[in-house]
């Protein structure tokens, strides 16, 4: 294990241990904060962030994306045990704020600074839901385009309704790739058709997300939210320490080799045998009833 993963598990575990010791409880409906164009609320056991500027499909400005770095901060230190990602009703992100950057192509600031002042946050933003040490889950039902597109498809699951719809590339308004484009697409996808994604500007509809793996889940828009339900809930409630775990194994398996992949995953598993979690898993199998998992 390299030092900095090894730093990252060690935090995760204090953190747990934190909240154990504190005997921290979970309502069963939060509302941590309002934020203007974000709504961060907390329901049972999930984070739920919801994109919320309609007039601009919910296009990602640099406050909406400081807003979900701060919410994000917000989970690693809580006892949420996943995060659903959405956006306001008929839309799940347009993109990047073109208003924003239009007016800062005008402005006489230092380029490298307009640069970070304004794609420093909106590319943190995906980094820090790629990162989370829960499972994250984007509900899509609309437009995911540009950064919105890597939003979606930097969280774990993507679950689409019938009219979603993804873009991934720049090219119209002259831009390469960013907010994790690069690095995330090609996994997906492939290099080819990663390519073919970006240099054409296509738009996927729902059912060729599905095919490509861009979504993991096709649901019809009427009864999108109920059928996404039956996804999200078991992992709100299930297992939080293996789901977490295996995440970060996949996360990272493409980049060891099968030797150094089974060595952290009996590492993995000497973690998970200590937990509450696995005792109930093993009495509920032995019992033949359902598991009622706490997440430690």
């Amino acid at each position: 294990m390299r030092l900095e993963q090894r730093h990252e598990v060690d935090a995760v575990r204090i953190k747990r241990e934190r909240r154990r010791a504190t005997g921290s409880v979970i309502h069963p409906l939060v509302v941590v904060a309002h934020m203007d164009q974000l709504q961060y609320d907390r329901e049972g056991e999930r984070a739920v962030l919801t994109l919320d500027n309609p007039e601009s499909k919910n296009a990602l400005s640099v406050e909406m994306a400081r807003g979900i770095r701060e919410a994000m901060d917000d989970v690693a230190d809580s006892d949420a045990r996943c995060v659903v990602l959405q956006g306001a009703p008929e839309a799940f992100c347009a993109g990047g704020d073109i208003e924003s950057m239009l007016q800062a192509v005008g402005s006489d600031a230092d380029l490298g600074t307009l640069v970070e002042e304004i794609g420093g946050p909106v590319n943190r933003t995906v980094q820090d839901i790629y990162r989370c040490s829960v499972p994250t889950i984007a509900k899509v039902d609309g437009p995911a385009y540009g950064a919105g597109a890597s939003l979606a498809v930097a969280c774990d699951l993507v679950l689409a309704s019938e009219r979603a719809t993804f873009s991934f590339g720049f090219q119209k308004i002259g831009l390469s790739v960013d907010s994790g484009t690069s690095y995330l697409l090609p996994r997906l996808v492939g290099e080819n058709t990663a390519n073919r994604l970006v240099l054409t500007d296509d738009v996927v509809d729902a059912e060729e997300a599905l095919d490509l793996g861009i979504a993991q889940r096709l649901y019809p828009t009427e009864t999108f939210d109920e059928r996404a339900e039956e996804v999200i809930e078991p992992i709100a409630t299930g297992a939080t320490v293996a789901l977490s775990n295996s995440k970060s194994l996949i996360q990272n398996g493409l980049d060891r080799s099968i030797d150094e992949a089974i060595d952290h995953e009996i590492e993995s598993l000497q973690e998970v045998f200590q937990t509450q979690d696995f005792a109930e898993g093993v009495s509920a199998f032995m019992s033949d009833r359902d598991p009622e998992f706490q997440g430690e």
